[in-house]
Order: C-alpha cells, then sequence, then structure tokens
C-alpha cells in the first residue's frame, strides 16, 4: 500500500478537473484511478509505463499511468517513487494531447 502525495501543479490540477463544468466523467476516473494505485500500481487498467520527458524531482523513474483510455482526451496521470519507499508522488494530472 503506498502514500499518496501531489505536487502543488497536481493538486491544483484536480481541484480544477472536480469543479469544472462538465469533467465530472474525468474527475471519477482519475479518483479511481489513484485509488488503484494505492493498492496495485500494476492494476492492468493503469496500463502503467515509463515516461522519460518528465524529470522527477527525487532522482527516480516517471511514470505515467491511464486514467481514461480510447477516449479524446483521455486523462494521464505523471508520478514518481519518492520520497520515501512507501510513497509516491503525482507529478501532473493532465489530458492526453
Amino acid at each position: 500500500m503506498y502514500k499518496v502525495k501531489f505536487t502543488v501543479e497536481a493538486e491544483q490540477q484536480l481541484i480544477l478537473l472536480k469543479t469544472a463544468k462538465g469533467q465530472q466523467i474525468q474527475f471519477k476516473a482519475v479518483g479511481k484511478a489513484i485509488a488503484y494505485m494505492k493498492t496495485n500500481l500494476r492494476h492492468p487498467s493503469l496500463q502503467t509505463h515509463k515516461f522519460d520527458k518528465i524529470k522527477s524531482p527525487f532522482d527516480s523513474d516517471v511514470f505515467e499511468s491511464y486514467a481514461q483510455n480510447k477516449t479524446p482526451g483521455a486523462y494521464r496521470i505523471f508520478w514518481t517513487y519518492g520520497p520515501s519507499k512507501a510513497e509516491i508522488t503525482i507529478l501532473a494530472i493532465t489530458p492526453h494531447p
């Protein structure tokens, strides 16, 4: 079980998603994905894979997990391990370009 932390940017993105009109489905999908991440980072629906275009603040690898799939603008969660071994830090929550 991992403790989930958020960067300021990721927390703001989550709040914006929660409060944006017409984004309830996306917010629910992100929440469900984060719940999976707490218990099983290898859950099949997350389709987690390494992502090299973002640098981790903890000198560890950055990963991309799917909150949605096969949807235009599907949301992705970018995260890294740290700062401790029992924690992950969500760096960004964004729609797929």
